[in-house]
């Protein structure tokens, strides 16, 4: 069983809590960064597929569709990590909470490497028929499980380590790894991509999943080596373990888990919207080529890495509940704006307007949310709730955006639509912040 609600012990405001194992006698930082690192492995992984969904996979394992069905079809696979995602997440917090965070972080990542490394091994249509795309779906599922054990793991980890008033900062490393995981495979693809088109549609486009191994070898070697959080112990050694996380977490934590879910739509439509949606419609809409966009991207994520941990800092002062509306606030008011600059049709319009999406817009609500979502919960349940919302609010936003974003123009025949989707999806997370009080409290 949980501990009661009103004995949280997460973030104690004033730091007068006495932990078994004090985070101080470990090293945060070194904590942070090791998560960071493993954080951006597993996501350069995740987001390949991303990419390549957009540039080659529609060729490559859905030949016989016409352009619209196959772009379609293509990012449908990509959506299909989405539904493993909330599985992962149960099964990889159960174990997290009752087991070892460490143990399944390193899970994780070997998962989803294996599965990376085996899609750029996979033949295509033409050589196997459609075992193809049959086999390409099982190994985004396999993705999909891996990274639903990842953001739970890596985020407590962090913040279960981090001093009191700290936590926001130290949470936002390994927030700091989602963009950096997309500016890597944004940058590899942008290089395979200055193949020959004839070379790089036959096999430059594997190059990038196959180097993956060699990464995810330095993030497993990394994340050996941490030590495990200290609030899990410290539930171990009361023996509050939860004997079933799951249903232990719909027993207490409803409310908590509902805002869970629905406070990162918002920057989760941005996010891929940006990344993955106008990857695919600038080269169409304007005269900017994929390798500007993909370019454009890695700039914009790559200013977004160095936001988001600065951001937690201001988080830390003023509260992530706050910091968390006004990140929704300003992403609802910059849709329009992003598509202003992108369909300016220049290549320092779409390098504007990514500048806009990541560190003006998506940073915010991103770097307080690790600290705000592990507040929602108490460390009996954390991994499992942390997990569960973030995964299935990236089943219900993150997975549908690009899909969406693509029927939208393609009924409409305009960006307006899209745009007006993006800010709506924004002020509906921002509607859920509000209905918060655990993280308004601490914050007070």
């Amino acid at each position: 069983m949980t501990s009661d609600p009103q004995s949280v012990r997460f973030d104690d405001p004033v730091g007068t809590t006495t932990h078994s194992a004090d985070p101080s006698s470990t090293n945060p930082g070194k904590v942070a960064f090791a998560s960071f690192i493993g954080t951006t492995v597993e996501w350069y992984d995740y987001f390949l597929f991303g990419t390549a969904a957009v540039l080659v996979l529609n060729e490559q394992f859905f030949p016989s569709l016409d352009p619209f069905a196959g772009q379609l079809a293509s990012l449908s696979t990509f959506a299909v990590a989405f539904v493993a995602r909330p599985l992962g997440g149960v099964i990889f917090g159960h174990f997290g909470d009752r087991l070892s965070r460490k143990s399944m972080l390193v899970l994780s990542l070997l998962m989803m490497g294996i599965a990376t490394f085996l899609i750029g091994l996979l033949p295509g249509y033409d050589t196997i028929g459609v075992a193809a795309p049959v086999l390409l779906v099982l190994l985004r599922v396999v993705q999909g499980f891996g990274v639903g054990g990842e953001w739970g793991g890596a985020v407590l980890m962090a913040v279960e380590h981090a001093p009191p008033h700290k936590k926001a900062f130290y949470g936002a490393w390994p927030q700091a790894g989602v963009p950096a995981g997309s500016v890597l495979s944004s940058l590899v693809f942008f290089l395979v991509q200055l193949m020959p088109d004839e070379k790089f549609m036959s096999w430059g486009w594997r190059i990038p999943f196959l180097i993956s191994a060699v990464l995810v070898l330095i993030g497993l070697f990394i994340r050996l080596r941490l030590t495990e959080s200290p609030e899990l112990n410290e539930v171990k050694e009361e023996k509050k373990v939860a004997s079933l996380p799951f249903f232990e977490l719909f027993k207490t934590s409803k409310k908590s888990l509902l805002i869970g879910i629905f406070c990162l739509v918002g920057s989760n439509t941005l996010f891929y919207i940006a990344s993955v949606y106008l990857l695919s419609y600038a080269p169409e809409a304007t005269a900017l080529t994929r390798g500007e966009v993909l370019l454009a991207i890695a700039i914009g994520a790559s200013f977004d890495v160095i936001a988001i941990p600065l951001v937690a800092i201001f988080a830390d002062r003023h509260g992530k509940r706050t910091m968390m509306l006004v990140g929704s606030l300003v992403t609802a008011v910059a849709a329009l704006p992003i598509f202003w600059a992108m369909n300016t049709g220049t290549f320092l319009g779409a390098v504007l307007a990514m500048i806009i999406a990541f560190p003006i817009a998506h940073s915010i609500v991103y770097a307080t949310s690790s600290g705000f979502i592990s507040g929602l919960f108490d460390p009996e349940v954390r991994y499992t709730g942390a997990s569960i919302s973030y995964q299935v609010g990236g089943l219900i936003s993150s997975a549908p955006a690009p899909m969406i974003s693509v029927l939208l123009f393609t009924t409409f025949d305009s960006w307006v639509p899209v745009a007006l989707y993006l800010a709506a999806a924004n002020l509906l997370a921002g509607i859920f912040v509000l209905f918060d009080t655990r993280n308004k409290a601490l914050s007070q």
